[in-house]
């Protein structure tokens, strides 16, 4: 009813009461009396109590509550009806009214050649009208047909994330026998139907699992944060489906394209009476990436294989992982990182058992990418690092030498000191710093360690690892990287107080240094921290940021509408005659430490500089195996890096993982059976 109706009602009503008051009892006259003898009139006593005059006191009060009432009422009245009333109008007409939302096709991810990684694919959908949740006959009948439970059908009758008026998706991918059913007993199912929806799809499965990443239903963390602008995240609703890791999440708002809308009307009961506007959903835009997927499966296949060879020979040998960048932008041509896993397994809601196995320890964390993520002792990959370090410092020269006995310790005797041996423990002999790199010595860097220990920069060591990148984050355009540590006196007195150790045993101390020296000790490196540094040497100084986004194609041809623009993160100055030294050194590595090693390598056309690293991982007990490369020396293009954890030595298990993806990016697979027996 009209407000103005109501106001003109309650108005006439409270009129007549009044009147009818004023009529019946507003004229008393009570308050005086007249002598019958016809003498002047004269006023009542003061204190007359009859009845006539106590009803005219009370109606007075009613007449003055009632007045009040109505004021009241008029103005309320008057508020609702002229000042709210447009508010009001407004929340009628919202009552009225619903959305139905339709998440929109999400864009593919493609590798540097435009083939697809990740793609989406048709699903038959069972979905249901809400209503059906209150016949408890159809859902027990459809929980049958499609192999749920009966109370999880109903759990998903009840979720409303696309809306009160939407159709809510009971199973997604049903067989064809499903949808047969379905339309052959509408009168079983009434208000159940079958829609072709699109899923995210995998079609290499495993293959990049770890840069692509996957996608699931929002969280609340996300929830909290969507629409505020950050980073480009979108607004989304709960039951959305989005990013969780990799590239599906860093690039989130490229690929999510934007969710349908529908306006229809609704009655009180919620029941559909018509559709207003309509938008349709705008599919996401697909992202091309800097992975070849060619030389990506090379790189999975060699290091898959060389992990599972080490279990087979019973060591414990959880994973390792793998990097591949052109050194010349920060391209990452490959990545990859094992055990690994399906993205598939997300598709449409990952089952709590499949969970608990990528999440499981004794799995070895598949979902863990350890290329970015997995810190380790670096080893012997740091000993160009130190080698520039002690020339920078002025601690060697480039024709300093040393002599290698296999042992060595702080005062030079053999007795009453700490003994530190060198990996090979026949020793070297005399060795320059070059010849220190070629064949790893570890005397060579230990007197290196005491050097700087003894020297107006005892820290030299650590400024110069971090000025090439080691103890930060490189950057890199995936989630979950981790920084690292290049330990110092400072470091190590903060760390092992909080851990309870005396104050003796926090201090920095000699050995320290030379732990340091070789890659041992507290550093903590990523496979992708070291091939950024190894990068700045083959660039002889720059270094770019690595990169996995090559760019996001246009919606109408395969243009770009947007490209990644390389970005350098920093540039190492350097003395030519120093960088001689180091070249030299990597050089020989390659070519001149082992017979067995070279003959992976002269069977390419090319010439490559290298170095191996064996880490021993205290707390767990097992090798960090490392080797690392770049090439074509002469003018370098790639730079490959490897790690295997629980490997016996660098040069006979992530050498050969090198190998493999540097001979896929030139096409010289490696013909060599040659097995190099020991070594750093």
């Amino acid at each position: 009813m009209d407000f103005s109706i109501v106001i003109v009602v309650v108005c006439l009503v409270l009129a007549v009461a009044l009147v009818v008051i004023y009529l019946v009892f507003g004229r008393s006259e009570a308050n005086f009396t007249m002598d019958i003898g016809g003498a002047a009139p004269k006023a009542a006593g003061g204190s007359d109590s009859s009845s006539e005059k106590t009803t005219s006191s009370r109606l007075v009060g009613l007449l003055v509550g009632v007045g009040a009432v109505f004021s009241v009422l008029v103005a309320r009245l008057w508020s609702m009806q002229l000042v709210s009333s447009e508010e009001y109008a407004e929340q009628a007409e919202r009552n009225r009214r619903s959305t139905i939302y339709t998440q929109a096709p999400r864009g593919r991810i493609l590798d540097r050649k435009g083939r697809e990684i990740v793609t989406n694919r048709a699903s038959l959908t069972v979905v249901a009208d809400g209503a059906v949740v209150d016949d408890l006959i159809e859902v027990q009948l459809l929980g049958n047909l499609i192999g749920m439970p009966a109370q999880a059908v109903r759990r998903r009758l009840q979720d409303t994330t696309e809306g009160y008026q939407s159709p809510r998706m009971v199973s997604v991918d049903v067989s064809r026998r499903v949808v047969a059913f379905i339309g052959e007993h509408p009168d079983v199912f009434p208000g159940v139907s079958v829609q072709e929806r699109t899923q995210r799809s995998y079609p290499h499965g495993s293959l990049a699992a770890h840069v692509v990443g996957y996608v699931g239903t929002v969280s609340q963390e996300q929830l909290e944060a969507s629409g505020s602008g950050e980073d480009g995240t979108p607004e989304y609703r709960s039951g959305d489906v989005v990013g969780q890791s990799g590239v599906e999440l860093s690039y989130e708002s490229v690929l999510a394209g934007v969710r349908g809308e529908q306006t229809v009307f609704v009655d009180a009961h919620g029941d559909v009476l018509g559709y207003s506007t309509n938008i349709d959903p705008v599919p996401g835009s697909d992202v091309v990436l800097t992975l070849d997927i060619d030389i990506q499966a090379a790189a999975e296949e060699s290091l898959a294989r060389i992990v599972e060879q080490r279990r087979s020979a019973g060591a414990d040998c959880p994973g390792g992982s793998v990097v591949a960048i052109d050194c010349t932008n920060g391209e990452v041509i490959a990545m990859a990182s094992y055990p690994t896993f399906s993205p598939n397994v997300f598709t449409g809601g990952i089952a709590q058992s499949d969970w608990d196995v990528l999440s499981a320890e004794d799995s070895h964390y598949p979902l863990l990418n350890r290329a970015i993520s997995g810190q380790y002792a670096a080893g012997s990959v740091i000993k160009p690092l130190t080698s520039f370090a002690a020339l920078n410092y002025g601690i060697a020269t480039p024709d300093s030498s040393w002599y290698c006995s296999g042992w060595w310790s702080w005062s030079g005797k053999s007795q009453g000191d700490t003994i530190m041996k060198c990996w090979q423990e026949s020793g070297h002999g005399a060795i320059g710093l070059s010849s220190g790199i070629t064949y790893s010595c570890d005397v060579v860097f230990y007197e290196i360690g005491k050097g700087f220990y003894n020297s107006e920069n005892p820290e030299g060591m650590q400024e110069t690892f971090r000025a090439y990148g080691l103890g930060s984050k490189t950057g890199i355009d995936l989630n979950g990287e981790e920084a690292g540590v290049i330990p110092d006196a400072a470091w190590k007195r903060e760390h092992y107080k909080a851990l309870g150790y005396s104050d003796e045993d926090s201090t920095w101390r000699g050995g320290d240094n030379c732990n340091i020296s070789i890659g041992q000790g507290d550093v903590q490196v990523t496979c992708l921290q070291m091939a950024q540094s190894y990068c700045s040497i083959a660039n002889r100084g720059p270094a770019w940021k690595p990169h996995v986004l090559k760019g996001v194609r246009a919606k109408v041809g395969e243009s770009f509408v947007s490209e990644y623009r390389p970005e350098q993160v920093f540039s190492v100055e350097e003395s030519d005659s120093f960088r001689e030294v180091i070249e030299r050194g990597m050089w020989g590595v390659t070519y001149e430490e082992s017979e067995s090693q070279a003959s992976h390598w002269t069977n390419m056309s090319i010439s490559v500089s290298s170095k191996t690293g064996t880490g021993e991982q205290i707390g767990p007990g097992r090798n960090i195996c490392w080797f690392g490369c770049f090439a074509p020396s002469e003018n370098p293009k790639y730079v490959v890096f490897s790690n295997v954890d629980g490997g016996d030595w660098g040069a006979t298990t992530a050498m050969l993982v090198v190998r493999d993806t540097l001979g896929a990016i030139y096409g010289e697979p490696d013909n060599s059976d040659a097995v190099y027996a020991a070594g750093d």
